[in-house]
């Protein structure tokens, strides 16, 4: 039975493409849940993909995993810098977490060098476009295979 591993993406996500091409990339999200799909069955996993513009969805997308998932790849976006209550409810998670964002959070703003979520990620990507997704499902497809 393949692992199955949660995608999450936090607010504005939905956008990806329409919003600060310059930064974010041309991509939609649906362009990176085809190319995570694919890459996914590749390297046998089971992916579920979510977004949500509200703190509450995305906790409960992580309370849902606990059962069901083996890893958890979660770009928070703004709630990165925010959430203590998503940091909270990944600590309840027991698999593995990626943090990934697609924008490099170290060249930008400085309230975006702080990160609540990676005080529980095994391990942060950022800086690579939409293509930090597939680092991330690559280095979780090692993890959980042990």
């Amino acid at each position: 039975m393949a692992a199955r591993i949660q995608i999450i993406n936090g607010p504005n996500l939905n956008l990806l493409g329409k919003r600060q091409p310059d930064i974010y990339g041309h991509e939609t999200l649906d362009d990176v849940a085809a190319d995570c799909t694919a890459l996914a069955a590749d390297l046998g996993l089971d992916l579920q993909f979510y977004q949500s513009n509200h703190e509450g969805g995305i906790i409960d997308c992580i309370h849902a995993a606990r059962d069901t998932c083996a890893g958890i790849v979660i770009n928070p976006g703004a709630y990165t810098h925010t959430s203590v209550a998503i940091l909270d409810a990944l600590n309840t998670f027991e698999g593995f977490v990626i943090e990934c964002h697609i924008s490099n959070v170290h060249k930008r703003e400085r309230f975006r060098h702080h990160s609540y979520v990676s005080l529980r990620a095994d391990g942060v990507i950022a800086g690579f476009g939409t293509e930090g997704y597939q680092l991330a499902l690559r280095r979780l497809a090692t993890l959980v295979t042990g």
